[in-house]
C-alpha cells in the first residue's frame, strides 16, 4: 500500500478539518474521491487518521441491496402499500383479469412456501404477500380470503411440527414468526370456507361441461369471469389448487395424531395431493395461452404458471417493519421447482406413513438410515422424529426400557422389572431418545452430534458396570432369585457396547456422504471402519449367542440331535452381513496400502499437516471415547506398512466378501433393503477383485 506517495500526488481542493462532536460540520468529499479514483492503482487504499481498514470492515454498508434493507424498499408501511394500490380488493373490475391474478397469487404463494421450507425466513417468503398481512381486507373476495386463511393455518401447522421436533437447529430462521399475523380470527374454520368456495366452483364446472346449459350458466349462477370459452379451463385450474391446499392441510393434521393413528388416512390425502399437483402442472399451458398480463422473461425462473408477475407481494416490506427480519435479498424458487419440491416432500411423507412401526430398535435404526438416503428436507425429518418419539416413548406406545430390553434380546417379562427405576437405566433411556432425534437431523448436524454422543455412551457403560458390581459383587455369589436382575444387567451392558460401535460406524460412514475425506485419506478411513466393524461384529455375535443360550435353557432339552447342533453353530445373519462389510473394508485398506507402499499411486505431500495430524483430526472424537480400545495412528501404520500386492492376490479379501454376501442373501429374502446392500457389496467386491488382479499382473510385467 503506497500511502504517502499516492497521497502526495493527489491534487484536491483545500478543505477545513471536520471536528468531532455534536456540532460537527460536514463537507462534500466528492472531489477527493473522484481524484483518488483516477490516481489510485489496484491494491491501494486511501484513508484518514480516523478511518482505517478495520473501521471500514466494521462499518454498516449502505446503498447495497444485499445489506441495506432501506435501499430496495418501495413502501415504508403496509398502509402506504395498500394506499398505492399494491394489493387491491377486488384485484380488478374485469372478472377475467381478477381470476387470472388470483391464480398468479396462489402460484406465487406456493413458490414462496417451498422457498420457506428450504430454510429462508417466513417474513421474506410467504408473508411477503400483503393480503396475508391484512387478513380482514380480503373478506369480500371469497376465493382469495379462503385461500389466505388456509395458507396461514398451514404455516402454523408446519411451524408447530418443526418446533416440537426441534430439528430446526440447522435452519434457525424457519420457526421465527417475526410478529406476523399467523393467528387470524376464524382461521380454525379455514377448511369450511375453502369447501364452500370449492363447491361453488365445482357447480360452475359441471354447468360448463353440459353442452346445452351454457346460457343457463349466466341465468342460474354467476360465472367466475365473463369469457365463457375460458370458464372451464379457469374452473379446473382453480379447483386443483384449492383441493391440493385442502388435502395438504389434512396430511399435516392427520400425521400429528398420536401413536401413528392417522398415518393410513394421511396416505390417502397424500395420494390426492400428488394427483392434484399433476393437474396444477398441466394447467400451465392453458394459463400461459390465456394470460393477458406481462410475462416474465425467463420461463424457468417464473414463479407462476402463467408467467405473469403476481400482484400483492413486496419482499422488502417486512425488512423495514420487523427488526429481526434478515436484510439480505433472497431468490424465490421457480413455480416448477416448487412443484417438484412438494412432490418429493409428499413422497417422503408417504414413506413415513407406510412404515410398519417396527417395535424393534434395530428395525427403527435401519428404517431411519434408509430414509435419510433420499435426503429428505426439514419438514419430512421433523415428522419422522415426532413419529418415533412421542411423550418419551417409541411411537408413544413403548417405554424406552421396554425398547432397550427387546434390543438386548431379554425375555418379555424383563420390561416390567423394577430395575428400570435405576437412575442409570433412566439415563440410558434418555440417551436412546437423543440418538433417535439426532438421526433425524441433516447429515452434517447428525455426524457432529453422534461424534460428541459417543463419550456419553462410554460413560453410561462404565456407570452401569460399576452399579452392577456394587449391587451384586461377583457373579458366582449371586443367589438364584436375583438371577433375572443379573441377566438384565449383563445383556444390557453387552447391548450398550454393541450400540456404541454402531454409532461409531454411522459416524464414519457419514464422512463419505459429506465428502469429508480426501482420496489420500481413504486408506486410514477404511482401516478405522474395519476395526470398528470387527468390534461391532464381536458384540453382535455375543448378543445372539446369549439369546440362543436363553432359548436353549428354556427348551430344557436333554439331548440335542445332530441337526440341532448344526443349527446352533450357524452364524447369525446379522453377523454374516457385518462380515461382508469387514472383508470389503479390510480389502480396500490393504489394497490402498499396498499401492502406496509399492509407489504405484502418487502421494502428494500436504504442506499444512502430516498424515498423523490428519488421522487425529478425523478420528479425535472416536479416540477420546476409546473406540476401539488401544487403537492409534501407530497401530494403523503397523497394520499397513508391510502390505504388498503379491500377498493380497494370494489371500483375496474381495472374494471372501462376495462369497459371504451370496451366503447371506438367503437369510434376508424378506428384507429388500438388506438385499440391495448385499448386491452393492458384491458389485464393489467384484470390481475391486478384478482391479487387483489387473494391477498385480501389470506390476509383475513391469518388474520382469
Amino acid at each position: 500500500m503506497a500511502d504517502d506517495a499516492a497521497a502526495a500526488e493527489v491534487s484536491v481542493p483545500e478543505r477545513t478539518t471536520i471536528p468531532s462532536g455534536d456540532d460537527s460540520v460536514w463537507a462534500d468529499v466528492s472531489p477527493l474521491l473522484e481524484s483518488a479514483c483516477k490516481d489510485l492503482r489496484d491494491g491501494e487504499l486511501i484513508h484518514g487518521d480516523n478511518f482505517n481498514l478495520f473501521a471500514a470492515m466494521s462499518a454498516l454498508e449502505i446503498m447495497d441491496p444485499k445489506m441495506d434493507s432501506g435501499i430496495v424498499c418501495k413502501y415504508y408501511s403496509i398502509d402506504e402499500a395498500i394506499e398505492n394500490g399494491a394489493a387491491p380488493v377486488p384485484i380488478s373490475i374485469n372478472k377475467t383479469v381478477d381470476v387470472q391474478c388470483t391464480i398468479d397469487i396462489v402460484d406465487h404463494l406456493l413458490a414462496c412456501e417451498a422457498t420457506w421450507h428450504k430454510g429462508h425466513s417466513l417474513a421474506q417468503t410467504v408473508f411477503s404477500c400483503i393480503y396475508l398481512l391484512r387478513p380482514d381486507r380480503t373478506s369480500s373476495h371469497a376465493l382469495l380470503h379462503s385461500y389466505c386463511r388456509v395458507i396461514r393455518a398451514t404455516c402454523k401447522a408446519v411451524i408447530s411440527v418443526v418446533s416440537d421436533a426441534r430439528t430446526h437447529e440447522e435452519d434457525d430462521l424457519f420457526t421465527m414468526a417475526y410478529g406476523l399475523p399467523l393467528d387470524g380470527d376464524g382461521d380454525e374454520k379455514c377448511l369450511s370456507l375453502l369447501n364452500a368456495v370449492e363447491e361453488t366452483i365445482s357447480r360452475q364446472l359441471r354447468a360448463c361441461k353440459a353442452p346445452s346449459s351454457r346460457r343457463r350458466v349466466l341465468e342460474d349462477m354467476e360465472p367466475l369471469q365473463t369469457n365463457l370459452d375460458l370458464e372451464e379451463g379457469y374452473c379446473k385450474a382453480l379447483l386443483c389448487r384449492l383441493r391440493f391446499r385442502k388435502h395438504f392441510y389434512h396430511v399435516l393434521t392427520s400425521m400429528r395424531r398420536p401413536q401413528g393413528r392417522g398415518l393410513e388416512l394421511a396416505r390417502k390425502h397424500i395420494a390426492t395431493c400428488i394427483s392434484e399437483l399433476d393437474c396444477i402442472y398441466r394447467s400451465s399451458d392453458f394459463l400461459r395461452s390465456s394470460a393477458c398480463g406481462t410475462t416474465e422473461d425467463g420461463i424457468e425462473d417464473r414463479t407462476t404458471a402463467s408467467g405473469c408477475q403476481p400482484i400483492g407481494f413486496d419482499a422488502s416490506l417486512n425488512c423495514r417493519l420487523s427488526a429481526p427480519t434478515p436484510p439480505r435479498a433472497i431468490k424465490i424458487l421457480s413455480w416448477k421447482k416448487a412443484i417438484e419440491y412438494f412432490v418429493k416432500l409428499l413422497h417422503d411423507l408417504d414413506i413415513l406413513c407406510s412404515y410398519s412401526l417396527d417395535p424393534s430398535l434395530e428395525g427403527v435404526l435401519q428404517f431411519v438410515v434408509q430414509f435419510q438416503k433420499s435426503q429428505p428436507d426439514l419438514v419430512a425429518r421433523a415428522h419422522l422424529q415426532l413419529l418415533l418419539v412421542q411423550d418419551g416413548k417409541l411411537y408413544g406406545r413403548d417405554s424406552m426400557f421396554a425398547v432397550i430390553t427387546r434390543a438386548a434380546v431379554l425375555p418379555e417379562v424383563a420390561k416390567n422389572h423394577d430395575v428400570q427405576k435405576n437412575e442409570y437405566f433412566l439415563q440410558l433411556g434418555q440417551l436412546v431418545i437423543n440418538m433417535l432425534k439426532i438421526l433425524c437431523t441433516n447429515a452434517a448436524w447428525q455426524r457432529r452430534k453422534l461424534g460428541k454422543m459417543l463419550q456419553d455412551w462410554r460413560v453410561i457403560y462404565v456407570q452401569l458396570e460399576l452399579a452392577f458390581r456394587k449391587e451384586f459383587g461377583e457373579v458366582s455369589s449371586i443367589p438364584e432369585d436375583e438371577n433375572v436382575c443379573v441377566k438384565i444387567f449383563q445383556h444390557i451392558l453387552l447391548w450398550v457396547e454393541e450400540q456404541t460401535y454402531w454409532i461409531a460406524s454411522r459416524f464414519l460412514i457419514l464422512g463419505f456422504e459429506l465428502e469429508l475425506y480426501s482420496p489420500s485419506e481413504y486408506c486410514m478411513v477404511y482401516w478405522y471402519i474395519y476395526v470398528v466393524l470387527i468390534k461391532l461384529s464381536e458384540k453382535t455375535h455375543l448378543k445372539m449367542a446369549a439369546k440362543n443360550d436363553m432359548g436353549k435353557r428354556k427348551g430344557k432339552k436333554k439331548r440335542d440331535s445332530p441337526k440341532d447342533v448344526a443349527r446352533e453353530y450357524r452364524i447369525p445373519p446379522a453377523v454374516l452381513f457385518l462380515q461382508c462389510q469387514i472383508c470389503l473394508a479390510e480389502g480396500l485398506t490393504m489394497m490402498l496400502a499396498a499401492l502406496r507402499n509399492e509407489h504405484m499411486i502418487l502421494q502428494s505431500r500436504n504442506p499444512f499437516n502430516t498424515e498423523q495430524e490428519r488421522f487425529i483430526q478425523h478420528f479425535e472424537l472416536l479416540q477420546k471415547a476409546c473406540i476401539p480400545d488401544h487403537v492409534s495412528f501407530h497401530s494403523f501404520r503397523e497394520s499397513t506398512t508391510y502390505a504388498r500386492l503379491s500377498t493380497l492376490v494370494m489371500y483375496n479379501y474381495f472374494k471372501d466378501a462376495q462369497r459371504i454376501a451370496k451366503e447371506a442373501k438367503s437369510s434376508f429374502s424378506n428384507d429388500p433393503d438388506k438385499l440391495a446392500e448385499l448386491r452393492k457389496i458384491e458389485q464393489v467386491a467384484e470390481h475391486n477383485s478384478i482391479a487387483l488382479n489387473v494391477i498385480s499382473r501389470d506390476s509383475e510385467a513391469v518388474g520382469s
